[in-house]
Formats: C-alpha cells, sequence, structure tokens
C-alpha cells in the first residue's frame, strides 16, 4: 500500500539560504539508508519536503528501521500515491487508507490537513481539507473533528500525483551527516563513550576514533568488544575508522615513575595527546569523550581541567550533564548497552589506583611528569607507529 515515505525535517527549516545545503545532505544520508532495502529508493527534494519512492518491493519494517536512524528529521510518514482521477477516486481512496491503518470501528478525533503544490487544483487547501474531513466523518461513525489537538492527522499533498498518509513515525532529529565537521572520539568499552559519539553525529558530525589496547592485560575479546561497539553506532553515524594504540608501555611507565594516586590523570593526558596526534592527521577539528561530570575522580572539575590543557584542539563532552542513569537509558535506545556491559575491562580500569587524587593541581601534575621526560617520547611514536586501523561499516 505504501510507495513512499514523505519525511519531514526541522531545524533544517530556519537554515535560510544555506537550507539547500542541509537539504541535499539529508536527501544523501536518506538515499544511503534505504539503498539496501529492496529495490531501493528514489530521494527528492519537493519543497520542504524529502520524498522516498520505492523503485520496487521492499520491506515495510525494514525501511522504517532504516529511517529511524537518519538524523535530520522530526517525524516520517509512509504514504499512498495516487494519480489524479478526479475528486470522487480522491475520496475512495483517503477512506481505504484511512480503514486499513485504524479500523472500521474507530473513536477518535480528527483533522485533515492539506497542501496543494498545483495551483489549478479545482478546491484550494482549505476547501479540499473541508471536503475530505466530510467524507470521512460520513464513513466512519466514530469520528469528530477536532482542529486543536486531534487524535489523529490525515495529510493530503497535490503534487504532480497525489500523496495521502496519516500514519506517523518519531525521527531521529538533529542535523543531516556530515555538517558540522569531524571529530576524534575517545572511544572505550564502557557506556559512556558510544552515547557521546551518538550525540555528536546527531548533530551532524562526522566521527574518527581512538581505542586504547593494553595487552596482555585486556584480552582480545576487550578490542573486539570495542569493535563491536562502533558497529553499533556506526548504524546511525555512518561508517568510520576506529585507531587502535598500543597503550601498555606507556602506562607501565607511567605506574613505574609517577605518584599512585596520580595514575589515572597522567595516563589521560597521554591518552589525550596521542589522540590529538591521530585527529590532526585525519583532519578533525576537535576531541570528543563521554566523560559527566563528578562521575568519577578523572571527571571532577580539576581532573578535567588537567586533561584539557594538553589538548589545543577543543574537547567536546555532550554527556557532561548526564547522571549514570540517563547515559545507561540512552545506550539501551540506541543498542549499545547490552555490548557495553560485557565483563571485559579496558586499560583504563585494569591500572586505576585505589584512592585517586579527586582534586589535582596542575603544577603538581606537571612537575610529576617531568619524571618521564627522555623516556616516554620513544614509547609515544613507537605506539602511533604501530596504531591498528580498523574500517568500521
Amino acid at each position: 500500500m505504501y510507495r513512499a515515505f514523505m519525511l519531514k525535517y526541522g531545524e533544517i527549516g530556519i537554515k535560510g539560504k544555506n537550507r539547500a545545503v542541509f537539504e541535499e545532505a539529508l536527501r544523501l544520508s536518506t538515499e544511503k539508508a534505504l539503498s539496501r532495502v529492496g529495490d531501493g529508493f528514489t530521494v527528492t527534494r519537493p519543497n520542504g519536503r524529502i520524498l522516498a519512492e520505492a523503485k520496487g518491493d521492499y520491506d515495510f519494517d525494514e525501511a522504517v528501521d532504516a529511517l529511524k536512524k537518519v538524523f535530520g528529521y522530526v517525524s516520517f510518514h509512509p504514504a499512498k500515491i495516487v494519480d489524479d482521477k478526479g475528486l470522487p477516486e480522491l475520496y475512495k481512496e483517503v477512506i481505504s487508507l484511512f480503514e486499513k491503518e485504524y479500523g472500521r470501528d474507530i473513536k477518535a478525533s480528527f483533522k485533515v490537513k492539506c497542501k496543494r503544490g498545483r495551483k489549478n487544483y479545482p478546491l484550494d487547501s482549505m476547501e479540499l481539507a473541508a471536503a475530505v474531513g466530510e467524507q470521512l466523518l460520513n464513513a466512519f461513525p466514530g469520528l469528530s473533528v477536532d482542529v486543536h489537538e486531534p487524535d489523529i492527522y490525515v495529510h493530503v499533498e497535490i503534487r504532480e500525483k497525489i500523496y495521502i498518509y496519516s500514519k506517523e513515525f518519531e525521527g531521529a532529529k538533529g542535523l543531516p551527516r556530515g555538517v558540522s565537521g569531524k571529530t576524534m572520539l575517545l572511544l572505550s568499552g564502557g557506556i559512556d563513550s558510544p552515547v557521546a559519539g551518538f550525540r555528536m553525529a546527531r548533530r551532524g558530525v562526522t566521527l574518527e576514533a581512538v581505542y586504547f589496547h593494553a595487552p596482555p592485560y585486556t584480552s582480545e575479546r576487550a578490542k573486539n568488544k570495542v569493535v563491536k561497539l562502533g558497529e553499533l553506532i556506526s548504524r546511525y553515524t555512518g561508517p568510520f575508522r576506529l585507531h587502535i594504540v598500543n597503550f601498555t608501555d606507556i602506562q607501565l611507565k607511567i605506574l613505574d615513575k609517577c605518584p599512585r594516586d596520580e595514575l589515572t590523570i597522567i595516563m589521560r593526558r597521554y591518552m589525550m595527546k596521542i589522540a590529538e596526534t591521530i585527529a590532526k592527521e585525519t583532519g578533525c577539528l576537535s576531541l570528543t569523550t563521554g566523560e559527566s561530570i563528578g562521575q568519577v575522580a578523572s571527571q571532577t572539575m580539576q581532573s578535567l581541567n588537567c586533561t584539557n590543557a594538553v589538548a589545543s584542539l577543543p574537547v567536546f563532552r555532550p554527556l557532561i550533564t548526564y547522571d549514570k542513569q540517563e547515559i545507561m537509558d540512552e545506550a539501551e535506545r540506541i543498542g549499545t548497552y547490552e555490548t557495553s556491559v560485557l565483563p571485559y575491562e579496558d586499560c583504563c580500569t585494569i591500572f586505576v589506583a585505589k584512592h585517586p587524587v579527586t582534586k589535582p593541581r596542575l603544577s603538581v601534575i606537571e612537575k610529576s611528569e617531568e619524571s618521564l621526560t627522555g623516556e616516554i617520547e620513544p614509547l609515544l611514536e613507537e605506539a602511533l607507529r604501530t596504531q591498528e586501523v580498523v574500517e568500521i561499516v
């Protein structure tokens, strides 16, 4: 019954002269998302809409699932396409669609919204809405009109063909993929960082990612878990590269030379240094972490200040005000939670101190790091030289 999807965006509509750029990015993202659904879809940009029309047979549920992962839409609607064969035939098509979606015995309020793209149509938008509404009232005794807060909207759009739709699916919102530059995501095997990557991508940011591996203290299963998390978020973000950095020797050197209570902060600072080096080499404009203020010792205001001090690129923390339950709820919603809680430790948890400093002073941390001078630089170079790059698709 549904040969098309009418897709509606939100904030893109206020982009002024740049709106066409955002619309085209959204069209391309939609085309990509639907390219593997059935025989594919033709995606166009009629005024104020994105329209996806099926080229042939397709699986409806698969198409809906794909569209739910496209950032930029506030809602989308499966639509019936009908040829213009006159008003009586249009009324029949509207009644047929309504009955299939809601049943003959529906009891609800409704409102008809019409959009007339062809000004030579015999009725204007208001007249057509009234006429269609009258037909629905006659066909379904349980219906009533409510023009302010109806239970159901019925849409009729008159273009070259006529599109009828009512059922609505919530979109992923945000901005279309790739319109906001690229960031380097510090991706671990935990709950937070995949959600942070999702949140950045929802604002149109393209991802690159880095994972710090510490064999033999962390296993291949821990690395595979992170790759799996990357694959899960790539359903929303699109493909990206994951840089896997062997961090063991650097951690052991820090463990040997630096105070135990400062271990986590100093490790985080070297992670940021490595991540920024790779970020600059790959055209990233920022770093992104899953940190939330006050969640653990390394995420107090003082600790974050010490971590930021080593980076010249902006460091974005989209979860900075989230509490843990909010992050867990989001992880469950996007499908990463079950993988994140698999019991494979990452390098941060293996080397954490029993009593880490919670209010570190930058001058003290920098003083402690002086003991690493001359010994850690070759280890940093080796970690960068031997990084493994995995294409996440």
